[in-house]
């Protein structure tokens, strides 16, 4: 969850918006409510009747001035159970270390089960799962907190106790959220990998974190294939010492495996047998491990706390997403991305969360569109690029669908051109909220994006996020507005990382994003917050293309150049050389029938220097046979980089974090042919 967007304003007036909630959405919104409320009990500022951009801003003012204040109305008005309570909110605000609700104690699993607590809700459901078939099963809330209570208590015979991690090879699929929520209120710490991922990429991984337990599939089905992964298994169980059992899920009905558990004999328990119960924990307890894309070494394996998870959660999901039960929470993604669990915090408004397994794109383009309508989805969450596959397919989703309960569409992952915002617009809904989103792993959660109260500008996230102390820098530390900086947060968030596994000085995790600006988080976007409150982010800042001192992200080019039918994908590089010299070539990765003559390039270079920057024109624009990503789907700019500066290839790239390793041989040529020449 990182870049999101492009194209910075170039006036600091006031453009008309592309969307604005109504009146009735405004008063409506959970934001609105909680406002209120906060300035009666917590000396928030009060709404500013008829101007929900200056509302908004003063809270989100006051939520970073007054930190304790805030993050204690929002642990009290969303009602988080403290088996013991805390001693104050924020005893050190130092980062890193910040140290949270010292002294309280709680579980995640049990608010995320909360809602099944109610008779009323018991046979509603909690989990909507979806595969390519398109046809929805529901999981009560009944059901949901009995599987959880069943495999909890199974965990604890298996001698799982708290802090020990509890490892997923799995796809989205119930039994991966329920396995999460087991873990979680056993005090486990989960952490979990997409069965598309090979052997070694989940083994640089887990071996990190020496795992007691591997719930694991024997395989899965993507666009429309059955995908065997025995053999992966067999060799996660040879290389993983620390496995105490295995647990065995027959997704395409192959038999356990010698010595394996099988997934419904552990979740058979029923009635007081399967109540579950859940450990108070601290606070800071771990509760999952997430993973940086490890391209350039082994992945950075990120630990989240309980507490700060639930409270940051609960915010973002309840607050910014306005979620709550009614809703139906649909968000693409596979369960080695941090949106997956997001995704599953969605339990914790009391929302229905929609698991979709599968391909994107199976049988049709059309396919999440499909999902949404099939479970009515009131928030769709997906991938700037798919927005832009289906604008490039002709898909026409407001048309062809009955869309009609989805009120926000959510994107991520990468930047969502300004095409993109004006094809939901166009093709979904004209009354849509569109809500670009921008945060990372390292956080699980957004640094900026939606806001049900505020207007949509096109290419532009609406704003901050609450509680989250925003800002962009110059390299000397000085605020800016309206010009390109380096994204910062310069106070703490509940959800900054603990610390990262194996690293016991804190060594790596300062050097990850304290170097820059000791004390302050820099997160290696490069973003400009305008002064009419909003927000842009144009890239990873260190792969910014920096021409004669005018600095570009990445995503701007590539909004320019994909809108050309003829390009698939591209990829832009801007590589300081030896000699003092700048190389910025780009890379494309042609549709289907399409030829790179003299008249395509002179077409890119034109959009480019018209749309963009004259300086900004590539060098050479350069056929590949594709664009390699990271296994969750990011373009590998920064190693690419370094290839074409000469480092080799194990050097520049883990190989078992990219979706395609022979991809990068070409670069690694191109760069000898070069320094050859």
């Amino acid at each position: 969850m990182t870049a999101a967007h492009s194209a910075a304003p170039t006036t600091a007036d006031q453009p008309e918006p592309l969307w604005s909630p109504g009146p009735d959405r405004i008063e409506g919104a959970r934001i609105t409510r909680f406002q209120a409320w906060a300035a009666e009990r917590f000396g928030a500022p009060a709404a500013t009747p008829g101007d929900p951009a200056a509302s908004y801003t003063a809270l989100h003012r006051w939520s970073v001035e007054e930190l304790a204040a805030f993050w204690q109305a929002v642990a009290e008005w969303f009602d988080v159970r403290f088996a013991t309570p805390y001693e104050t909110v924020l005893a050190d605000p130092a980062m890193p270390g910040a140290r949270w609700f010292p002294g309280a104690t709680l579980n995640y699993a049990e608010h995320a089960l909360r809602a099944g607590e109610d008779p009323d809700r018991a046979d509603t459901p909690a989990l909507l799962y979806v595969d390519e078939t398109h046809d929805p099963v529901p999981v009560t809330w009944a059901e949901l907190r009995r599987q959880v209570g069943s495999l909890a208590a199974e965990l604890r015979r298996l001698g799982v106790r708290p802090g020990d991690r509890v490892s997923g090879y799995l796809p989205n699929i119930p039994q991966a959220a329920v396995a999460l929520l087991a873990t979680a209120a056993v005090g486990g710490v989960w952490t979990s990998c997409a069965p598309d991922f090979g052997a070694r990429s989940v083994l640089d991984r887990f071996q990190q974190v020496e795992p007691v337990v591997l719930f694991t599939v024997d395989g899965y089905r993507y666009g429309g294939k059955q995908h065997d992964r025995t053999d992966t298994v067999a060799e996660l169980r040879r290389e993983l010492p620390s496995l105490r059992a295995v647990v065995h899920i027959p997704l395409l009905g192959t038999p356990a495996p010698e010595g394996a558990l099988e997934w419904d004999a552990l979740t058979a328990a029923d009635g007081t047998r399967a109540e579950p119960v859940f450990d108070q924990v601290p606070f800071d307890h771990p509760l999952w491990v997430l993973y940086s894309s490890g391209t350039t070494g082994l992945p950075k394996a990120i630990v989240q706390s309980q507490g700060g998870i639930l409270v940051e959660h609960l915010k973002q999901l309840g607050l910014h997403c306005d979620l709550g039960p009614g809703d139906r929470f649909f968000w693409y993604t596979s369960t080695g991305w941090m949106m997956w669990n997001f995704l599953v915090s969605g339990l914790l408004t009391g929302t229905t969360v929609v698991l979709y397994d599968g391909s994107p794109g199976h049988p049709g383009t059309d396919a999440q569109w499909r999902v949404a309508e099939r479970t009515g989805a009131t928030f769709y969450g997906t991938s700037a690029a798919y927005v832009m596959a289906c604008r490039k397919a002709g898909v026409h989703p407001g048309r062809d669908l009955d869309l009609s309960r989805v009120r926000c569409v959510a994107t991520t992952g990468s930047p969502l051109p300004p095409d993109g915002f004006r094809w939901i617009h166009d093709e979904v809904a004209q009354d849509m909220w569109i809500a670009s989103v921008s945060g990372g792993t390292d956080v699980c959660s957004c640094f900026a994006g939606a806001v049900p109260t505020l207007p949509v500008h096109i290419g532009e996230l609406q704003a901050p996020g609450l509680g989250t102390d925003l800002q962009s820098w110059d390299p000397h530390g000085r605020p800016l507005v309206d010009e390109v900086g380096e994204l910062v947060v310069t106070r703490p968030m509940p959800s900054m990382p603990i610390r990262f596994w194996n690293d016991p000085d804190g060594s790596r995790y300062r050097d990850s994003y304290f170097e820059m600006f000791p004390g302050v988080w820099r997160h290696g976007d490069w973003t400009t917050l305008t002064s009419r409150g909003t927000v842009v982010i144009h890239g990873r800042s260190d792969s910014t293309l920096n021409r004669q001192g005018v600095r570009m992200g990445s995503a701007d080019i590539y909004e320019v150049v994909e809108r050309l039918p003829e390009i698939r994908e591209s990829l832009v590089i801007g590589a300081e050389q030896p000699d003092g010299g700048y190389w910025m070539p780009l890379f494309v990765h042609l549709a289907q029938g399409a030829r790179l003559d003299d008249t395509l390039r002179d077409r890119i270079r034109r959009a480019i220097r018209e749309q963009l920057s004259p300086r900004h024109v590539p060098d050479e624009i350069i056929e590949v046979e594709g664009v390699p990503h990271t296994l969750t789907g990011k373009r590998l700019e920064v190693p690419v980089k370094r290839l074409l500066q000469g480092a080799e290839l194990d050097k520049a790239v883990n190989p078992g974090s990219v979706d395609d390793v022979e991809l990068l041989r070409f670069y690694e040529r191109l760069a000898r042919e070069r320094s050859a020449s």
